[in-house]
């Protein structure tokens, strides 16, 4: 079993999302289907159908986030070794093609928002960092090339 690995804040925010999802959004789909249903024949009704595949599409964000859920295991960054590069882990980088410092967290799938610079362990570029330590160079292939990156620093938190 692959488990999710989270910090405390994405685990919370993951558990806010699934709870509104459930509530506020399965409501608004059986309002909009009711109101579908009460304007006749649903056999050329294009409204009901748009609101059951809304209704279908929601249940089966649910039930992924259900899964990710049933998985998650939050780590306790407090216990993380920096030594190598692992989930959780701050690694400062010097991008040796275009000579630039960038600093990114690994997280998980579920977490990741590049905008945050978090990227996912199950990157390519988060798979090439893992088990790295400080003065390693990862060569990463990236849709637009490989990269040589060398690993200037690992913190957590």
């Amino acid at each position: 079993m692959a488990y999710n690995y989270m910090t405390k804040e994405g685990y919370e925010k993951l558990k806010a999302d699934l709870a509104e999802l459930k509530s506020t959004g399965r409501a608004q789909a059986a309002k909009a289907i009711a109101e579908a249903r009460e304007k006749g024949d649903l056999s050329e009704n294009a409204e009901y159908d748009a609101a059951k595949d809304a209704q279908g599409m929601l249940e089966a964000k649910i039930n992924e986030l259900d899964k990710i859920m049933a998985d998650a295991r939050v780590l306790d960054e407090s216990e993380l070794d920096t030594s190598k590069v692992t989930i959780l882990s701050n690694v400062r980088l010097m991008n040796k093609k275009v000579n630039k410092e960038i600093t990114y967290t690994l997280v998980s799938k579920a977490e990741a928002d590049l905008k945050a610079k978090k990227i996912s362990v199950d990157s390519p570029i988060g798979q090439g960092l893992l088990g790295k330590a400080v003065g390693d160079i990862a060569s990463i292939v990236t849709p637009g090339g490989q990269i040589d990156f060398e690993i200037l620093e690992i913190t957590v938190g």
